[in-house]
């Protein structure tokens, strides 16, 4: 059975549109790039990308019984000169602090995202290649007092 999704996009004047997600959240999406008054259809492909890879990592090093106390990740993309102005690579830096992380089981996580959760990469590589870096930081003093 396919898995048919559903999402909404309405002109709403004026180089903005209002999407709506099959869930049924409301974005809005600005096109004019001098205004930026709200999130660009690009931009968002760059936080799904990250968003995607993260819950993965987080679900993964959670399982793994890894202490982490914080988590970021950065996106960079870079897009192509010619039209259509698709990414042409795109950077996924993992940003972790924690008690005593296992470098291997980070890198464990985001390469199972990478190739075999993350649904966005998987839609993304075709046409951009994708590369992962990660940090681990130790945890700071507010959260090893929170730990206590």
């Amino acid at each position: 059975m396919e898995d048919l999704s559903l999402a909404k996009i309405v002109y709403a004047g004026d180089e903005l549109f209002i999407a709506t997600t099959p869930s049924g959240h409301a974005q809005v999406l600005d096109t004019d790039s001098k205004r930026a008054s709200a999130a660009s259809p690009m931009e968002l492909l760059l936080i799904a990308l990250g968003s995607c890879t993260a819950v993965d990592v987080v679900s993964i090093l959670y399982k793994k019984r890894e202490r982490v106390t914080s988590y970021e990740v950065e996106v960079r993309g870079e897009r192509r000169d010619e039209y259509p102005r698709g990414f042409r690579t795109l950077e996924v830096h993992h940003i972790l602090r924690g008690h005593d992380l296992s470098a291997r089981a980070v890198e464990t996580a985001i390469r199972l995202s990478e190739e075999k959760y993350c649904s966005v990469a998987a839609s993304l590589r075709p046409a951009a290649e994708i590369t992962s870096r990660f940090t681990i930081l130790p945890a700071t003093a507010d959260e090893d007092a929170s730990a206590t």
